[in-house]
Parts: C-alpha cells; sequence; structure tokens
C-alpha cells in the first residue's frame, strides 16, 4: 500500500517525485522502460534539445553542462539517471501499467506480473504514447522500407536508394536535415511556409527572450494563450528554407495515398521510393484508466493536473497551464502547484 503511485519516470515522474519526497510520502515510481531516460534514448541519435542548459533544470540539481549549451538525449539521459540517485527516488522499471481503477476507494494499479494498491496516483506518462502513421501506409510494398520518426536512429538504417520524409514539425525538418545531408534524393512532404525561430536572437537565446517576455508563463486560459496553444508550434533553430533550396531536397505537398511501390503526393506520383520516414506525430492513449473523462483530443479533463476523479492527478502534458508545461525547466511550477495543492486536500498525514 502506497500513499502515491507515479506512472512515468522522465521530467515529469521525477519532478513529482522530488515534491513528494519532500512531503516524506510512502511513493513509488512505476516505468515500463529498461532504464532511466529511455524515453530520450530511444529517439534518433542526433536529437539534442532546443533548450539551453540554463533553461533545463529541474528542482534541486542543476543540469550539469555550460551556460548556452544545447544538451542532446544522452545528456538528458545521463541527467535524469543522476537525479535518481541524488535524491534516492525509487524506481520501479520494467512495469508497464495496463489498467487502473478504483475499488473500495483505493486505486488497484495492474501489470502484466503485479499489482499495485494506492491512495493516489500521478499519471506523468507524457503526450507521445500512439505513434501516428496514416492508414494507407499498409498499401504499400514491403520493398519500401518504413519508420515512424520515434523508431528512425539514423541514416545508417536507410536502404540505398531515394527517401521521403512526411512531416513539418520539428522532428520532421530535423530528420529531413540529416537524411538529405547523405546525398541522396530527399523528398519531402509537408508545408513549406512553416514558421520558424532561430536559437539566438541579438545575442541572447530564444528561450531567454521567452522568459523575459512572458511568453513561456502565459497560461491557456488567458486570450493569447488560446491563440498559441491552438496555433501550429514555429520550428526551433533549423534553416527551412535553406534546406528545402538544397539541390536534392524535392518538395512534394501533402502525401495522400499510395498503392505498392507508388507514393501519390499533391504534387506528383513517386515511384523511385526506397525508404519512407513519418515524422507525423502521436495519439494519445488513457483507455487504460478507468472512468476518466477525456477532452475531443483524447486528453484528459482536468484543472492544471487536478482531474475529476478524486486523488488522480496527471502532469507532463502539453499546456497543461503554460506553453512552459511542455519544456524540461518548465515542468517544476506544474509539481510546485499539484505538491501544494496535495498538501492542503490530501487526506493523508504525511510527516
Amino acid at each position: 500500500m502506497y500513499d502515491f503511485i507515479i506512472v512515468g519516470a522522465a521530467q515529469a515522474g521525477l519532478s513529482m517525485a522530488y515534491e513528494l519526497k519532500q512531503m516524506n510520502a510512502n511513493y513509488l515510481v512505476l516505468d515500463k522502460e529498461k532504464e532511466i531516460g529511455a524515453s530520450w534514448l530511444n529517439r534518433w541519435d542526433s536529437l539534442k534539445l532546443f533548450t539551453p542548459t540554463e533553461f533545463n533544470h529541474l528542482k534541486g540539481l542543476n543540469f550539469p553542462a555550460p551556460k548556452g549549451h544545447y544538451p542532446n538525449k544522452y545528456e538528458v539521459a545521463d541527467y535524469f539517471k543522476t537525479y535518481v540517485d541524488t535524491f534516492e527516488i525509487p524506481v520501479q522499471l520494467h512495469t508497464l501499467i495496463t489498467k487502473i481503477y478504483k475499488n473500495d476507494g483505493l486505486f488497484v494499479l495492474e501489470s502484466e506480473n503485479k499489482t499495485f494498491v494506492s491512495h493516489n496516483v500521478v499519471i506523468a506518462t507524457g503526450p507521445f504514447h500512439i505513434p501516428y502513421t496514416p492508414p494507407f501506409h499498409k498499401k504499400i510494398s514491403s520493398q519500401i522500407k518504413q519508420w515512424h520518426s520515434n523508431y528512425y536512429k539514423n541514416p545508417n538504417q536507410l536502404q540505398d536508394g531515394d527517401c521521403l520524409v512526411v512531416g513539418a514539425g520539428d522532428s520532421g525538418f530535423q530528420i529531413l536535415d540529416e537524411v538529405s545531408q547523405t546525398g541522396r534524393e530527399t523528398y519531402f512532404s509537408g508545408q513549406t511556409q512553416a514558421k520558424t525561430l532561430p536559437q539566438e536572437i541579438l545575442g541572447k537565446t530564444l528561450w531567454w527572450w521567452f522568459c523575459k517576455t512572458g511568453y513561456l508563463s502565459i497560461h491557456k486560459h488567458h486570450w493569447l494563450g488560446k491563440i498559441i496553444s491552438k496555433s501550429k508550434q514555429p520550428v526551433i533553430g533549423v534553416d527551412v528554407k535553406g534546406m528545402l533550396n538544397r539541390e536534392n531536397v524535392i518538395a512534394v505537398g501533402k502525401t495522400i495515398d499510395a498503392e505498392n511501390d507508388i507514393i501519390m503526393t499533391e504534387n506528383r506520383s513517386l515511384k523511385n521510393i526506397k525508404n519512407i520516414i513519418w515524422a507525423t506525430g502521436y495519439r494519445p492513449n488513457f483507455n487504460w484508466i478507468e472512468d476518466i473523462e477525456l477532452d475531443k483530443e483524447g486528453y484528459p479533463v482536468h484543472k492544471r493536473g487536478v482531474s475529476n476523479t478524486k486523488g488522480l492527478y496527471f502532469i507532463g502534458l502539453p499546456w497543461l497551464y503554460t506553453r512552459g508545461s511542455a519544456t524540461l525547466g518548465g515542468i517544476k511550477q506544474d509539481a510546485d502547484y499539484l505538491a501544494e495543492y496535495i498538501s492542503k486536500t490530501s487526506e493523508l498525514v504525511l510527516q
């Protein structure tokens, strides 16, 4: 029996674990992966944060890198491991929770090999659950290799020949940049008029300006927050125009269908593709939690992470409250709020 169980051991779960430790709560963190930091290590090899060191600190332990440095995925994973060791956070790995429900006022969490019981549960699994690819990808010939960006590592995976990169977000453009630098013919499918922002402006990092202007603190109920949260996020630190002007990069518009070895796009039918990388995002999946209310996008209904189910909390969701909620350094504000809420409303005596 636990006071709290946290599901998810990345930045959101660790931030909440830190707060519960300060309360002397009896808690446990569960994670499906085999090691701390796996949610970052599983991404492509050249992945780097858009935020420099000084904006990546979790509460109680600064990120161990020089100011202005943009950490790679390995440094982030190492930081998480150090964080767990420093604060002696109890984490049980290799534990995929497949069902959560309430029984006699207590939460029951089921995994393949064990059942856990807790008074409260914090869901910190983030927004990236089910990699999405359009249904017609199943119609494509098996001779064409396909990866969702979640499983793409580096260009060495690709077979010889042309490559199609689908997706106009940060991931899509970063992967397009990397793949096109191999010299192969690289087709880009997506919106070419993407909003872009440089990583530095007038000698200051973009994130310095975000903090200076209060951009990261605008909450989702503010009129400006409502506009920002509904608009497409800009691509940061990538020269999209320069990339699309490369001789071996061909923009083909939206990918609309496929049949065997023919990929149909808005601008042309492609017959020579050997590789496809789908940087087409994710879909949320909270169906393993019984009796929770979901919004039209499939995310839990909540107020700053407090759900409609007593004792059930969420952290690490996009725009949980502010734009900063989605950042490594911004997660602490959401954890602070939840910790204060819990300390005022929990029936448990934490001492």
